[in-house]
């Protein structure tokens, strides 16, 4: 059986340990090295920055969210031994783990290291399409003669060079379509290499809930569940007809994951659709200064990861979530696209001064969509608005002492509200 020692690359016919080094870090498969489609996660990727920036973080449980009223964004593997998960709310957290270390995002830095491991994987194939800073899909066919070596020992190389050259870890999953490769990268995490071949496709996903598919959530999942389908052997009791007549387009979708199907290309050219941050409260709140707080910190995370990527959106979106869990969403299209805060603020404000329900809400979100390169972007500035210009450049005078001094340099009074 084919096997690649994930520490010193070795490969090798068999075994559990490698000839080479002898370390049991090895893994193997019977199609090994006929494989393809992988999917690269980092591990626990926001935290990780900031015990490699900081090594007296290394053994704490950390959080990176925000305050006590905020949601975390994510948590290393310390603290999620102890329960702490994404999205979950602060307070929740801290009850779990009150020893963690809570740090503020810093998404200058989590760019940055993105774009050094998006180098280490342009070197194996230019077919990579990201999802996030920290996970993409590779197709690595017809790399095997370039490199001199099958797909799964360049993934595992990959891997050691994160470790080695960033500090930084990711667990892969290896198969023959993106689907199978997703699932697989969260098999073994942290640091974990797991391959699902074509062979076993059908045994591997025979009575796993369909909570497993990618896009399937709680509301899709409570559908599906409505009619009895809760693992993929319910689903596979299914005609395609019967399932297009029920679910629509994710029908066929549905049928065709069922059977390990999964025909999307790996595409390098998926460009991001949008751009946005939310907030849960630790109590519900119709206190409409704390909110217009929230929406100017919110407006400034949007635009912070705007610009660290380059980027302006065209329309602005305004989210409310009610105590009751329903929803309530605005949205406004802009003259020409922008990036930044003081403009995403004035419009989600004005947004929210249109909505007629008075609250309580549970969670508020700001975001940008109809992205485009930020060239050109905010020149023009508002004609309804003279002062819009001169706002702007005040803005990047302020980017630029927060890059220097940290983000907590410079703020403005309504961001304490």
């Amino acid at each position: 059986m084919p096997a690649v020692c994930r520490d010193c690359l070795t490969s090798f016919d068999s075994g559990a340990r490698c000839p080479a080094c002898r370390s049991v870090r090895v893994v193997s498969h019977p199609e090994l090295t006929t494989l393809s489609i992988a999917h690269m996660d980092c591990d626990a990727f926001y935290a990780s920055v900031e015990k490699r920036d900081d090594p007296t973080l290394a053994d704490k449980p950390v959080i990176i969210g925000g305050g006590r009223r905020g949601v975390v964004s994510t948590a290393c593997y310390v603290a999620r031994i102890k329960g702490v998960r994404s999205a979950m709310p602060m307070f929740q957290a801290l009850k779990l783990c009150p020893d963690a270390v809570v740090i503020k995002p810093r998404m200058s830095a989590y760019v940055e290291a993105s774009k050094a491991i998006k180098e280490m994987m342009l070197e194996l194939t230019p077919a990579i399409e990201p999802l996030s800073l920290d996970e993409a899909f590779m197709d690595l066919r017809g790399t095997e003669r370039l490199h001199g070596a099958p797909p799964a020992v360049m993934l595992a190389r990959l891997i050691k060079r994160m470790r080695d050259e960033l500090g930084l870890s990711g667990s892969i999953g290896l198969s023959h379509n993106k689907f199978l490769a997703k699932v697989a990268s969260d098999l073994d995490k942290p640091r974990g290499f797991s391959v699902i071949g074509k062979a076993e496709t059908n045994d591997f996903l025979a009575g796993k809930p369909v909570r497993m598919i990618w896009g399937v959530g709680p509301a899709a999942q409570a559908s599906l569940e409505k009619v009895g389908i809760r693992t993929f052997d319910d689903l596979l009791r299914w005609e395609k007809s019967e399932l297009v007549a029920r679910f629509g387009g994710t029908g066929e979708r549905l049928f065709h994951i069922a059977r390990g199907e999964d025909f999307r290309r790996v595409s390098a050219h998926a460009p991001m659709k949008s751009i946005s941050k939310e907030t849960t409260f630790f109590e519900d709140t119709a206190n409409p200064e704390v909110l217009d707080g929230h929406i100017w910190r919110l407006s400034v995370q949007v635009a912070d990861r705007a610009k660290a990527k380059e980027l302006a959106g065209r329309v602005i979106t305004l989210k409310l979530k009610r105590a009751n869990f329903t929803q309530i969403t605005r949205r406004v299209s802009l003259r020409e696209p922008t990036q930044m805060s003081d403009r995403i603020y004035r419009e989600a404000r004005a947004l929210f001064d249109t909505v007629k329900d008075q609250g309580p809400f549970r969670l508020i979100g700001t975001g940008i969509s109809d992205l485009c390169k930020a060239d050109g972007a905010d020149l023009s500035g508002d004609l309804l608005d003279p002062d819009a210009i001169k706002r702007t450049k005040a803005e990047r005078a302020t980017d630029a002492i927060r890059d220097r001094f940290g983000s907590d340099a410079i703020r403005k009074g309504r961001s304490l509200r």
